[in-house]
C-alpha cells in the first residue's frame, strides 16, 4: 500500500468519525468556532510542550488532536456554507505552488533568506497592505515580536552587524535605567519593552530562539526551586519561615548538585 493511499483512507475515516460524532454527540453536535477556538489554542500549546520536551510520542498525539480540530472547524464551515475540508486542503495547495516559484516555476533562489523575500513580495503581490498584516495580534508578545522582526527583515529593515544589535541592547538598557529614575511609570513600561524588544532582536542575530530560551529557563527555574522545597522540607524548615539568605543557600546547593 502506497503512502498516498494510507494518507487518505486515514483522513477518510478521521472525516467520517467527526461526521458521526457532530451528528450523534450531545457536546459535539453544540460545539461551534467560537467554542472551539480557546480549546484550540491549549492544543497548540500542548503540542508546543510535546516539542519543547522532544517528546515524539506526545508530538504524535497532540498533532492528532489538532488535526481533529482543523477537520471540525471544517465540518462547521461546510454546515454554515462557507467551504468543505477540501477546500481548505485545495486552498493551502494553491498556494504552497504559488509561493515556492523556485519549486514550481522558473525563479532562481541562492538560500533560504531568498526563499523568505521571495514569499513577503508575493504576498504583497496577492494584495497584502504590509509585510506585517500576517502577524497575528493575539500570539505572546515575545514570539510576536520575533516574528515581526523576522518580517521586516525579508525587505531589508535590518542591522548589519550584531554588534549594531548589541550597542542597541546597550542604548535601551541605558534609557531603562533613567526612567527608572525619573520614577515615571509608563516611561518605565515603555523603555522595559524597548529593552525586550532589543534582547529579542540580538537573541535572533546570535540563533537564539527566545520563546525557547525563556522556556528553558522557566523550566529550569521550577524544577530548582522545587527542589529547594523538598531539601527544605528534608532538613524540616519551611519556606515561609526562612530568611532570603537561608533560601539561597539552598538554592545555591541545588545548582551545585546538577
Amino acid at each position: 500500500m502506497s503512502n498516498t493511499t494510507t494518507y487518505t483512507q486515514s483522513i477518510d475515516r478521521l472525516r467520517k468519525i467527526m461526521d458521526e460524532l457532530r451528528e450523534n454527540c450531545p457536546w459535539d453536535k453544540k460545539q461551534t468556532i467560537h467554542t472551539l477556538r480557546q480549546q484550540t489554542l491549549e492544543e497548540v500549546y500542548e503540542l508546543a510542550d510535546a516539542i519543547t520536551e522532544h517528546d515524539w510520542q506526545a508530538i504524535k498525539e497532540e498533532l492528532g488532536d489538532v488535526l481533529l480540530h482543523l477537520v471540525f472547524y471544517s465540518r462547521i464551515g461546510m454546515e454554515q456554507g462557507q467551504f468543505s475540508f477540501d477546500d481548505v486542503v485545495e486552498s493551502i495547495c494553491n498556494k504552497l505552488v504559488a509561493r515556492h516559484p523556485h519549486i514550481y516555476s522558473t525563479i532562481q533562489v541562492a538560500d533560504e533568506n531568498e526563499v523568505k523575500q521571495n514569499w513577503e513580495k508575493l504576498k504583497l503581490k496577492e494584495g497584502k497592505r504590509s509585510v506585517l498584516s500576517g502577524v497575528p495580534q493575539s500570539l505572546p508578545a515575545v514570539v510576536k515580536a520575533l516574528r515581526l522582526q523576522e518580517k521586516t527583515k525579508q525587505v531589508g529593515f535590518e542591522w548589519d552587524q550584531v554588534s549594531q544589535v548589541r550597542e542597541k541592547v546597550d542604548e535601551e538598557i541605558g534609557e531603562l535605567y533613567e526612567a527608572v529614575a525619573s520614577g515615571i511609570s509608563d516611561r518605565i513600561e515603555d523603555e522595559f519593552g524597548d529593552v525586550l524588544f532589543a534582547l529579542v532582536n540580538y537573541a535572533r542575530f546570535v540563533g537564539v530562539d527566545p520563546e525557547n530560551a525563556l522556556e528553558r529557563t522557566n523550566k529550569k527555574f521550577i524544577r530548582r526551586f522545587q527542589e529547594v522545597e523538598n531539601l527544605a522540607a528534608y532538613k524540616g524548615k519551611n519556606l515561609t519561615e526562612m530568611t532570603l539568605d537561608e533560601m539561597d543557600a539552598l538554592w545555591n546547593e541545588v545548582k551545585k548538585g546538577e
